[in-house]
């Protein structure tokens, strides 16, 4: 799993960048090399995700949909925290109490919902493969979202 961990970090890099919609990114290339970007990524992680699994015939069969869902709804929680550091990145200069309340607000929301998300695809998880599998599944989308939140944790600065 060693060598994986490149893998891992290569991937959340990417997704940081690509998912967070930092204004100077957003500027220099047009909307549809971003959505090149984001297939790759996920074509990338797919890959690293059935790599690490070690799936039977069956097992992939009940897992690739479930999956499929659940990143589709997780890439609407990416897009909200996109939109959110784009709107603290424009209010940074300017912030007031008003504007900073509603970011925390906002952004302990988005965590909320991407733990009711973890919590309500979990019984699909189980439905499709063994109990064992599902916790190395959370595990590694563990470790993602951990290189993702330091990544943009070391790139976006402290309110003034």
């Amino acid at each position: 799993m060693r060598m994986k961990s490149g893998m891992v970090v290569a991937i959340a890099l990417a997704l940081a960048l690509a998912l967070s919609g930092v204004p100077a990114l957003a500027q220099d290339k047009p909307a549809d090399n971003m959505q090149l970007v984001r297939d790759k990524i996920k074509a990338d992680k797919k890959l690293f995700v059935a790599e690490a699994m070690q799936f039977t015939d069956s097992e992939q069969k009940a897992f690739w949909p479930v999956y499929e869902a659940y990143q589709k709804d997780w890439m609407k929680l990416n897009e909200r925290a996109a939109a959110l550091i784009k709107e603290y990145a424009k209010n940074y200069n300017s912030m007031t109490n008003e504007t900073a309340k509603k970011l925390t607000d906002d952004m302990i929301a988005i965590r909320a919902d991407q733990q009711k998300l973890r919590e309500s695809y979990l019984p699909k998880f189980r439905k499709a493969i063994p109990e064992i599998k599902v916790a190395r599944y959370y595990q590694l989308e563990n470790k993602i979202e951990a290189v993702v939140d330091y990544e943009l944790a070391m790139n976006i600065p402290l309110v003034k």
